[in-house]
């Protein structure tokens, strides 16, 4: 139970930190070729990231360093999807792998034995 909640609240924590940081990237920048979406968009923005925030602490494990450097797995291979679905970027196998390697190294901080 506790690895399933736990990558249940990372996968949220993730749409709301990634979804969150696009949002305000769409607000200032837009796609690139027409300048920024406006205020709205960084105002979500801003809100999903507080979000992310609070949904961090809401992991099972109370070590802040553990959860957060896990965290970071995670959101590395969840911009190279984020980036798939809502900008269309193809990843090489490079991205792919090193995507893989951080999600490997995120489940050795967060779900390794440890003698507690």
């Amino acid at each position: 139970m506790f690895v399933l909640r736990s990558a249940a609240l990372y996968v949220l924590a993730a749409l709301f930190e990634i979804g969150g940081a696009w949002l305000v990237w769409q607000g200032v920048r837009g796609d690139g070729t027409a300048g920024g979406r406006g205020w709205p968009w960084i105002v979500a923005g801003v809100a999903a990231l507080g979000a992310y925030g609070f949904v961090a602490t809401l992991q099972p494990d109370g070590q802040f360093g553990r959860v957060l450097a896990a965290y970071g797995g995670v959101f590395v291979a969840g911009s190279v999807v984020w980036g798939v679905v809502a900008d269309g970027y193809r990843p090489d196998r490079w991205d792919i792998a090193g995507a893989a390697v951080c999600l490997v190294g995120m489940a050795l901080i967060m779900f390794a034995p440890r003698g507690r």
